[in-house]
């Protein structure tokens, strides 16, 4: 599965919008919807917002990881 795939996964499991998401991590939902497209990647400060608002490892979005772990932040 591929990062935007994933993504999109855990934004449904966390039952939030694209929007919601962009939101808390203040970019614009345009910007967002390019990520879970596989248009845009996120940079690295990005991903670790990501992963805290989502509650799961980078690694598991980024592939290296089959199994979610949630995280404590």
């Amino acid at each position: 599965m591929k990062f935007n795939e994933r993504l999109r996964e855990q934004r449904n499991f966390n039952q939030l919008t694209q929007k919601a998401v962009a939101l808390s991590l203040g970019i614009s939902p345009s910007c967002y919807a390019g990520y879970e497209s596989g248009y845009r990647e996120p940079d690295l400060n990005m991903l670790k917002k990501i992963c805290k608002l989502l509650k799961v490892s980078s690694d598991y979005l980024l592939g290296l990881e089959d199994e979610t772990s949630v995280k404590n932040y």
